[in-house]
C-alpha cells in the first residue's frame, strides 16, 4: 500500500479579506503537495443585512473570500466553533461551501446534519473527518433535532479547594486567599455519543481524523486529553484542536499523533476588530501507509504584514521548540529536528 501525506492545518479566518488571492498565496504550493488538506473554518460566509455590535458573537467574511479555499486546495474543512454563530449566517455559510465544492462536518441545518462526517476517497484511500466544539454560546448555539447550529461536544469546569498540596509554589488552603484547582471533565452523555460516532466511522474509512474546538489560554486541560484518549480509543487514527490560537504541547498516544492545538493558520481580524498580531501557528503533516501513521510532524506558520501565512524558518523558532517540548513532555513525547520540520517522537525516560 503506498503512502499517503495528509496536512491539517488551525484557525482560518477570512474576515475583511477582499482579495481572495492573497492569504495563502505563499503557501500555496505546499499546500497542494498534500494529498488531502484539511482546517477549521473559524468564519461564516455571510453577509448580514445591517451593522452588527462588535460584540456580537459572529465572525462574517464576503462569500467571495472563500475562493482562498479553492486556491490552497482544501478538501474538506470542519466549522463546530464559537464563532460559526447564528441560523441565518450558518445556513448561508453552508451554501457558499457547497457552492465552492467543499464539503464540510460541524454545523448544520439540523443535530444529524452538524454531527455528519465528511467522507473523501483521494487515489483509493477513504479519509473521514468529524468535528466538535466544546467551546459554544448558551444561545441556541447547538444544532437541536429541528434547529441550526454547531455539533456540541459539552465539557464540565468545578472549583476545586486545594486542601492537600499540589505544586510546590502553591500553599495548601489553610490560609485565606488560597486560589482553587480547575477541574475539567467531558459530559458522560456526550461523550459516549461522540466514541459511539468514531465507531461507526471507523468501518467506512482508512484513515479517521477527529478535529476539536476546544481549550483556555496555552493550557491543555483535563478534558482535552480525556476526549483525544477517548477518540483514540474508539478508531480515530489523529486528533487535532484549534481554538486557542496558541501553539498547545503534541503527544503520541498509541502510536497515533495528537496536535492540542495547532493555532492560527490564517487569522488577520478578531472581535471587536482588532488585528491578532505576529501569531506563531503550526502546520501539521502526517505520513500513513494504510491507517498507520509513519512519520508526524509540524511546521511553524506565521503571517506577514500583507496578511499572507508563510512558513518559518525553524532555526529562528527554536525558542518556541524548546517550550513546547518541555510542555509535551508531561505527555511522553518529545519534538527532534529534521531539517524545517519537528517530529513528534516518544520520549526516552532519563533523555
Amino acid at each position: 500500500m503506498s503512502s499517503t501525506l495528509m496536512m491539517l492545518t488551525g484557525d482560518i479566518n477570512l474576515m475583511n479579506v477582499t482579495d481572495a488571492t492573497i492569504p495563502f498565496r505563499q503557501i500555496a504550493s505546499t499546500l497542494n503537495s498534500a494529498d488531502v488538506l484539511f482546517g477549521n473554518l473559524e468564519c461564516c460566509f455571510y453577509q448580514p443585512p445591517a451593522a452588527v455590535s462588535v460584540m456580537d458573537e459572529g465572525f462574517y467574511a464576503s462569500p467571495a473570500a472563500g475562493q482562498a479555499l479553492k486556491i490552497a486546495g482544501y478538501a474538506a474543512i470542519g466549522n463546530a466553533n464559537n464563532v460559526n454563530y447564528g441560523t441565518e449566517a450558518i445556513s448561508a455559510s453552508l451554501q457558499a461551501l457547497k457552492t465552492l465544492g467543499i464539503p464540510s462536518t460541524g454545523a448544520g441545518l439540523n443535530r444529524s446534519e452538524a454531527r455528519a462526517p465528511v467522507i473523501i476517497t483521494h487515489n483509493g484511500v477513504r479519509y473521514g473527518f468529524i468535528q466538535r466544539t466544546s467551546v459554544y454560546w448558551p444561545t441556541n448555539h447547538e444544532a437541536l433535532e429541528h434547529s441550526p447550529g454547531v455539533a456540541a461536544l459539552r465539557g464540565i469546569t468545578a472549583y476545586q479547594l486545594p486542601l492537600h498540596k499540589t505544586r510546590p509554589e502553591i500553599p495548601p488552603a489553610n490560609r485565606p486567599g488560597v486560589p482553587p484547582v480547575i477541574v475539567t471533565w467531558t459530559d458522560p452523555k456526550y461523550l459516549a455519543e461522540y466514541v459511539q460516532e468514531i465507531s461507526d466511522l471507523r468501518k467506512q474509512v482508512d484513515v479517521l481524523v477527529a478535529s476539536q474546538h476546544w481549550g483556555l489560554h496555552e493550557e491543555v486541560l483535563e478534558y482535552m486529553t480525556e476526549i483525544s484518549h477517548a477518540v483514540i480509543d474508539a478508531g480515530a487514527d489523529i486528533v487535532i484542536g484549534h481554538g486557542p490560537h496558541y501553539s498547545l504541547p503534541v503527544e503520541l498516544y498509541k502510536g497515533k499523533p495528537i496536535f492540542y492545538g495547532l493555532g492560527s493558520f490564517s487569522f488577520h481580524t478578531g472581535h471587536g476588530g482588532r488585528a491578532h498580531g505576529d501569531w506563531l501557528g503550526m502546520l501539521a503533516r502526517v505520513e500513513l501507509k494504510g491507517n498507520t501513521v509513519e512519520r508526524a510532524s509540524f511546521e511553524f506558520v506565521r503571517h506577514n504584514a500583507l496578511n499572507e501565512t508563510i512558513i518559518c524558518d525553524t532555526a529562528k523558532e527554536m525558542a518556541a521548540i524548546e517550550t513546547l517540548r518541555q510542555r509535551s513532555a508531561p505527555f511522553a513525547t518529545t519534538i527532534a529536528i529534521d531539517g524545517n520540520h519537528g517530529i513528534l517522537q516518544v520520549a526516552v525516560p532519563g533523555k
